[in-house]
Formats: structure tokens, C-alpha cells, sequence
């Protein structure tokens, strides 16, 4: 029988004690009552539904792991968690600033370069397809279709999981596992 959604504060706080000792079922009732308040506030700052899903995952899970640290004297479990999900929100909103921005120096860096041998460069790619086709012939069959359609084919997660007909958390699982071991294989450091 489904756990009905309370909002009712001291339930909450109640709820957040009892998952500290690992409690599962006050954990259902603190999803239930706070996951949807975290995707809104992860919403509010992300502006896109699919990384503010993957925020509340996080914030969940978080707060799975973290209950102990909950102290109703300091404010309401809502409040507490609500801040969890807009902290994490703000990292990630920092984190792809990071990296937009990183990419736009190397895509300056790279245009500066524009004098260049254009032959040695030519064979180096040829080099570095041959190495990425090996690599890929490394990956599970679900990891290789995933990447390949996401990274060559330019669709998005969701999209692969349309096509493949799988769950959007299991598609986002092979690509990542499978953007690892290509990582490996190619000796990228991280």
C-alpha cells in the first residue's frame, strides 16, 4: 500500500530521525513528502527538467545517507533538504559554467593555432580514430549503442532511450560506464 504524502512538519522531522538508524519506510515517507519540493527548487535554478531530475536523485540520496546530520533545532526537514537541493543545484549550475568556459578557451586556443601542419595533424586524427574504433569494440554491445547514438549520432539521453526503449536512468548509466572504460582504454586522465 503506497505511503500517503505528508507535508505535516513534525512528521517530517520525524521521518528524517527515523532514516538516520536506516529506518527504509521513513525514508519512503521523507521522498514522498520532500521529493517533489527538491526537483522544484532544482528546477528554479537549473531551468531544465532532466538536470534537475538528476539533481534530486542526488539530493535524495544524500539525504538517504547524510539524516544524521538533520537537527530540528536548526530549522524544519523541509528547509534542511530544500537547502541540500539548491546548494547542489548551484554546483551544478557553477560546474557547466566551468566548463563551457573551458571549452570556449580551447576552441580560442584552438583557432589561434590556425597555422598549423595541416598533414601531421591529418594522420594524428587517423591515429586517434583507430585508437577510439578499438576502444569501442572494448564496450558491451548496450554501452556501444548507447554512445554511439548519443556522441555520433547527436541525440540526447532521452532520446536514446526512446530508441533503445529503455529507462532514461539506465541509458545515462551506459553512456557514462561506457565513456569510462573508453577513457581507460585511450589513457585519458581525468
Amino acid at each position: 500500500m503506497p505511503t500517503a504524502r505528508t507535508t505535516d512538519p513534525e512528521a517530517l522531522a520525524a521521518a528524517l530521525v527515523a532514516c538516520a538508524s536506516g529506518d527504509r519506510r521513513a525514508f519512503e515517507r521523507v521522498y514522498d513528502g520532500l521529493a517533489p519540493a527538491v526537483y522544484g527548487a532544482a528546477v528554479g535554478v537549473l531551468r531544465d527538467r532532466d538536470h534537475a531530475a538528476e539533481v534530486t536523485q542526488e539530493v535524495m540520496v544524500e539525504v538517504w545517507q547524510t539524516a544524521a546530520r538533520f537537527d530540528a533545532a536548526r530549522g524544519s526537514a523541509r528547509t534542511w533538504v530544500v537547502t541540500l537541493a539548491h546548494r547542489r543545484a548551484v554546483d551544478r549550475v557553477r560546474s557547466e559554467q566551468s566548463r563551457r568556459a573551458r571549452d570556449q578557451r580551447d576552441l580560442e586556443r584552438n583557432v589561434a593555432a590556425a597555422d598549423r601542419d595541416v598533414v601531421a595533424e591529418h594522420v594524428e586524427q587517423l591515429f586517434e580514430a583507430a585508437a577510439v574504433r578499438d576502444c569501442m569494440g572494448t564496450l558491451t554491445d548496450t554501452q556501444r549503442d548507447a554512445v554511439v547514438r548519443a556522441y555520433y549520432g547527436g541525440r540526447t539521453y532521452r532520446e536514446v532511450a526512446d530508441d533503445v526503449g529503455a529507462a532514461l536512468p539506465t541509458v545515462k548509466s551506459r553512456i557514462r560506464d561506457g565513456l569510462l572504460r573508453l577513457r581507460d582504454c585511450l589513457g585519458v586522465t581525468a
